[in-house]
């Protein structure tokens, strides 16, 4: 999760409304902030900030102001609940019958990983061959015109 915050040079309305959905349509996108203030864009979310700054460079003057890990809410600590040794040795019992199925399957099955071809290769018959050049001759057709 990454938090990157942005500088743009927005001249309008119309360039922000563009700067929003050009970066509205990036993959892995959490959400998007726009103080037009101070003509900064906070973007949160799986993404490149590079990817984030080349889609906003063909619309306006873009800077990176700052990129770092977007800060998660705390979480409350809950004490683990204490178990019954019972159950837990139920639980890792029953945990290692399913590995142990689990890998006597894998090894019942046996995927050949190379698939050779020893097939001859096939015979293919040579091109024909061009003819040879003919050239007319207007003796052989009195009908052919002939320019000197």
């Amino acid at each position: 999760m990454m938090k990157v915050i942005l500088k743009l040079d927005l001249a309008d309305d119309k360039t922000k409304q563009k700067a929003l959905k050009k970066v509205s349509g990036l993959f892995g996108l959490e959400s998007i902030s726009l103080d037009s203030k101070d003509k900064k864009l906070t973007v949160t979310g799986d993404i490149d900030p590079i990817d984030v700054v080349a889609k906003l460079r063909k619309i306006c003057y873009t800077e990176i102001i700052s990129v770092g890990p977007a800060k998660e809410p705390e979480k409350k600590k809950e004490e683990p609940k204490k178990e019954d040794p019972k159950k837990a040795a139920e639980d890792k019992k029953k945990a290692e019958e399913a590995a142990a199925q689990l890998l006597k399957a894998q090894q019942a099955y046996y995927q050949n990983l190379y698939y050779y071809h020893n097939h001859p290769p096939a015979a293919v018959a040579p091109a024909p061959a061009y003819p040879a050049y003919y050239q007319r001759s207007s003796e052989e057709d009195p009908n052919a015109c002939v320019i000197s």
